[in-house]
C-alpha cells in the first residue's frame, strides 16, 4: 500500500560503534526519503566516531575501524544533515528505543538543535511486536515474502523498514494510512526524553520511568530530594536525559 503523505517521510537506520547511547557514536547513517508523491532519495554515509568499534558490534555490521578512519566526524555532517532531515516525519526499526536517542546525542554534541519531538515518530518494530512479535528479518518474510539479504548492512535494514511498513497496512485494516495515527501506534508510552527515564502519566505529569523512584512525580522527588539532580547530571545518561531533567526542574522552581 502506497503511504498517504502529507510531508515527507524519512525512514533511517545507523550502525554504530556500540549500544550505549551515551557513550558510543555512529559510524554509518543510511537515509531512505519518500515524498508525498512516492518519489524515492536513498543516501548512505560512514562516519568517522573519533572512537574504537568494540569488536562485539564490528561482528554484527562488519564495520572495522580502518574503514572510516578517512570519513568525516559527525559535526562535519551534522548541519547538512539536519537540513537534509527537516520538514521530515520519521520511521524506523526500534528507532525510538535507539537509532533516535544515538542520533539525538550526537546532533547536542554538535551543536545542533533538532527536535524530534515535533516530528512524527513512527517505530515499525513497534507495530510489529504488537502485531506479530519477530525479529525485522522474520518481519520482511512474513509481511513481503522476501528473505532479507545484508542484514544489518544499513541500507538493507532501511529499505526492508519501509517495505514492511508498507505491507503492515495493507495487512491490518485497523491501522490508518495516516502518519499521525501511526506515530501514535508506535509509541506506547508519552516519553519526554529520547531514552525514556521520564514520561508522562495519565494525567500528563512528568514521572521517573527507572530505579527506586520509578512511578514517582518529577517534582516530588526533586522537592524531597535535591541530590537526585545532581545525581542525574554527573552520572552517565544522556545528554538529552539530563536537558530534560533540567527544564523540568527549572519550571518547577519557576526560573
Amino acid at each position: 500500500m502506497k503511504l498517504e503523505l502529507k510531508n515527507p517521510m524519512l525512514f533511517f537506520d545507523v550502525e554504530t560503534t556500540g549500544l550505549d547511547i551515551a557513550k558510543d557514536r555512529i559510524i554509518e547513517i543510511c537515509i531512505l526519503k519518500v515524498q508525498p508523491d512516492g518519489s524515492e532519495e536513498c543516501r548512505t554515509r560512514r562516519i568517522n566516531p573519533t572512537i574504537p568499534i568494540a569488536k562485539e558490534a564490528q561482528a554484527v555490521h562488519g564495520i572495522s575501524d580502518a574503514d572510516v578512519a578517512d570519513c568525516p566526524t559527525f559535526p562535519e555532517i551534522a548541519k547538512s544533515l539536519a537540513t537534509y532531515m527537516d520538514g521530515c516525519d520519521i520511521a524506523g526499526y526500534n528507532s525510538l528505543k535507539f537509532d533516535i536517542p544515538i542520533l539525538a546525542e550526537e546532533f547536542i554534541r554538535a551543536g545542533i538543535n533538532f527536535d524530534f519531538r515535533k516530528r512524527k515518530l513512527i517505530d515499525v518494530q513497534t507495530i510489529f511486536y504488537k502485531m506479530e512479535p519477530r525479529t525485522l528479518s522474520a518481519a520482511y518474510r512474513f509481511y513481503c515474502n522476501k528473505n532479507l539479504e545484508n542484514a544489518h548492512a544499513a541500507e538493507a535494514d532501511t529499505r526492508a523498514t519501509y517495505e514492511v511498513l508498507q505491507s503492515q497496512l495493507d495487512r491490518y485494516e485497523e491501522l490508518k494510512n495516516d502518519m499521525a495515527q501511526l506515530a501514535e501506534f508506535s509509541n506506547s508510552k508519552k516519553i519526554l526524553d529520547y531514552a525514556g527515564r521520564f514520561i508522562l502519566n495519565d494525567k500528563d505529569e512528568p514521572i521517573i520511568n527507572f530505579g527506586k523512584h520509578k512511578g514517582k512525580r518529577v517534582s516530588d522527588v526533586l522537592a524531597v530530594e535535591p541530590t537526585y539532580y545532581d545525581w542525574i547530571m554527573t552520572s552517565d545518561f544522556t545528554l538529552d536525559t539530563k536537558r530534560v531533567l533540567t527544564e523540568l526542574r527549572l519550571q518547577q522552581f519557576g526560573k
